[in-house]
């Protein structure tokens, strides 16, 4: 940038680089301005124009979400409201059997749409413990901390299915965008056998556009940042390597479900 002095690395780098172009004499761009007159105002308008989605609008993206999952292998399940979100994935719960073993446990994040579907009221009848990957407080100390780390780990090794919320799922690629926060552990996405994330209809995005715009202007994301891990996930696990054979569940999850609350 202009304002940048002319020591610095990047714009020395860019300074190579024109005289690799044989542009040496030509002016240095100003990027600021360049970011500050197009590419801010295009973003803004972007999120100007998913603020004012009709509900058609956003269920049509709905569509489009269901049509990206199924060469996947990734299951949409729209559902009307919280209640029967967590009906379902209570059932689903029962339906499945573990991978190995017999014991059956749910962890979960400690978040509030998580928490909203009671599913240790549900699966307590059933005998089906279901554990929240708390959040510590800031005053824990180390030991505690390498405690916690171990107990989650523990949980996610022992349970069979993992129940996430998430930021965002992209349309275009039916992909799950979820930030780890404390209570929010990345692991129990990627190491129970069958992973159930619950989002609201809002949450959908059109594409990676979209969700660029979120992250990088929208004031609430852009104030948190990225977190220490944002993950992408895009359907279950799945390996060809082997003889050119498709398999499911080779390095995480062999099944995902996605529950959109539509109302």
């Amino acid at each position: 940038m202009t304002d940048q002095p002319k020591s610095s690395d990047q714009v020395r780098f860019l300074d190579t680089i024109r005289a690799a172009l044989g542009r040496a004499d030509a002016p240095p761009v100003d990027f600021q301005s360049v970011i500050d007159n197009d590419l801010e105002k295009t973003y803004k308008d972007a999120l100007a124009a998913i603020a004012n989605r009709t509900v058609d609008q956003k269920k049509e993206l709905l569509k489009n979400l269901e049509q990206a999952a199924q060469p996947l292998n990734l299951k949409v399940k729209p559902v009307k409201d919280i209640q029967t979100a967590s009906a379902s994935i209570a059932e689903l719960v029962q339906s499945k059997q573990p991978e190995w073993g017999t014991h059956k446990q749910v962890v979960a994040w400690q978040h509030p749409l998580v928490e909203k579907l009671d599913l240790t009221a549900l699966l307590a009848e059933h005998n089906i413990p279901v554990v929240f990957t708390e959040q510590l407080s800031e005053a824990a100390t180390a030991e505690k901390i390498e405690k916690h780390r171990r107990q989650v780990r523990q949980s996610c090794e022992d349970a069979f299915i993992g129940v996430t919320a998430a930021d965002f799922c992209v349309a275009e690629t039916a992909t799950l965008v979820m930030k780890t926060r404390p209570g929010c552990a990345r692991s129990v996405s990627l190491v129970p056998s069958i992973h159930v994330a619950v989002i609201k209809l809002s949450q959908i995005v059109s594409n990676l556009k979209e969700l660029y715009a979120h992250l990088s202007w929208d004031f609430t994301h852009k104030a948190e940042g990225l977190t220490n891990c944002m993950t992408f996930i895009s359907g279950p696990s799945k390996t060809a390597d082997i003889e050119f054979t498709m398999v499911h569940g080779a390095h995480g999850p062999r099944e995902v479900y996605i529950y959109v609350i539509t109302d």
